[in-house]
Protein backbone atom coordinates (compact mmCIF):
# COMPACT_ATOMS: atom_id res chain seq x y z
CA UNK A 1 0.00 0.00 0.00
CA UNK A 2 1.51 3.65 -0.68
CA UNK A 3 2.04 5.91 1.96
CA UNK A 4 -0.67 8.07 2.51
CA UNK A 5 -0.81 11.55 4.43
CA UNK A 6 -4.94 10.29 5.43
CA UNK A 7 -3.77 6.88 6.43
CA UNK A 8 -5.55 7.54 10.10
CA UNK A 9 -8.44 10.26 9.06
CA UNK A 10 -11.40 8.76 10.54
CA UNK A 11 -14.26 7.49 7.88
CA UNK A 12 -17.85 7.70 8.03
CA UNK A 13 -20.58 5.23 7.53
CA UNK A 14 -20.53 6.30 3.89
CA UNK A 15 -16.91 5.61 3.30
CA UNK A 16 -15.94 9.30 3.03
CA UNK A 17 -13.35 11.05 4.55
CA UNK A 18 -14.58 12.26 8.19
CA UNK A 19 -11.73 14.54 9.25
CA UNK A 20 -8.13 15.71 8.30
CA UNK A 21 -5.26 13.50 8.81
CA UNK A 22 -3.26 13.98 12.00
CA UNK A 23 -0.65 12.40 10.03
CA UNK A 24 1.42 16.09 9.67
CA UNK A 25 1.26 16.30 13.48
CA UNK A 26 2.79 12.56 14.27
CA UNK A 27 5.64 13.27 12.19
CA UNK A 28 6.37 16.69 13.39
CA UNK A 29 7.13 15.44 17.13
CA UNK A 30 8.87 12.38 15.82
CA UNK A 31 11.23 14.48 13.94
CA UNK A 32 11.06 16.87 17.05
CA UNK A 33 11.82 13.65 19.42
CA UNK A 34 14.21 12.80 17.68
CA UNK A 35 12.12 8.75 17.41
CA UNK A 36 12.64 9.85 13.82
CA UNK A 37 15.85 10.28 12.26
CA UNK A 38 16.14 13.45 9.65
CA UNK A 39 18.79 15.14 7.52
CA UNK A 40 19.19 18.81 7.07
CA UNK A 41 18.33 20.74 4.42
CA UNK A 42 18.78 24.40 2.99
CA UNK A 43 16.33 25.04 0.01
CA UNK A 44 18.25 26.59 -2.58
CA UNK A 45 16.92 29.20 -5.11
CA UNK A 46 14.51 26.84 -7.83
CA UNK A 47 14.05 24.11 -5.24
CA UNK A 48 10.14 23.22 -4.14
CA UNK A 49 9.35 20.30 -1.75
CA UNK A 50 8.28 18.21 -4.65
CA UNK A 51 11.58 18.20 -6.54
CA UNK A 52 13.37 17.14 -3.32
CA UNK A 53 11.23 14.72 -2.60
CA UNK A 54 11.76 13.08 -5.74
CA UNK A 55 15.46 13.48 -5.50
CA UNK A 56 15.43 11.85 -1.92
CA UNK A 57 12.42 9.52 -2.12
CA UNK A 58 12.01 8.92 -5.80
CA UNK A 59 8.92 10.20 -6.14
CA UNK A 60 7.50 13.51 -5.47
CA UNK A 61 4.44 13.14 -4.23
CA UNK A 62 5.87 12.52 -0.95
CA UNK A 63 6.46 16.18 -0.60
CA UNK A 64 4.14 16.41 2.26
CA UNK A 65 6.20 14.30 4.20
CA UNK A 66 9.08 17.02 4.28
CA UNK A 67 6.42 19.56 5.00
CA UNK A 68 4.95 17.72 7.78
CA UNK A 69 8.36 17.11 9.28
CA UNK A 70 9.47 20.92 8.79
CA UNK A 71 6.31 22.53 9.79
CA UNK A 72 5.79 24.43 6.84
CA UNK A 73 2.64 23.97 5.96
CA UNK A 74 1.30 22.53 2.93
CA UNK A 75 2.31 23.78 -0.21
CA UNK A 76 5.43 22.67 -1.89
CA UNK A 77 6.75 25.94 -2.82
CA UNK A 78 9.08 26.95 0.49
CA UNK A 79 11.57 30.20 0.23
CA UNK A 80 15.33 29.64 -0.40
CA UNK A 81 16.93 29.49 2.54
CA UNK A 82 14.27 27.73 4.26
CA UNK A 83 15.59 24.67 6.49
CA UNK A 84 13.92 21.52 6.50
CA UNK A 85 14.08 18.14 7.88
CA UNK A 86 13.62 15.33 5.55
CA UNK A 87 13.02 12.21 6.88
CA UNK A 88 15.22 9.60 5.96
CA UNK A 89 13.45 6.32 6.56
CA UNK A 90 9.83 6.36 4.88
CA UNK A 91 9.58 2.63 6.74
CA UNK A 92 9.67 4.64 9.81
CA UNK A 93 6.85 7.28 8.16
CA UNK A 94 4.87 4.06 7.38
CA UNK A 95 5.22 2.11 10.60
CA UNK A 96 3.92 5.54 12.73
CA UNK A 97 1.00 7.33 10.40
CA UNK A 98 -0.46 3.87 9.31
Amino acid sequence: MPLSRYGRTGLTAGGKKQRTSNAHWIIRRAALRGSITCMPWVVKEGERLDTIAGRIYGDGTLWWVIAAASAVGWGPQVPPGTRLLVPEDLGAIRAIVG
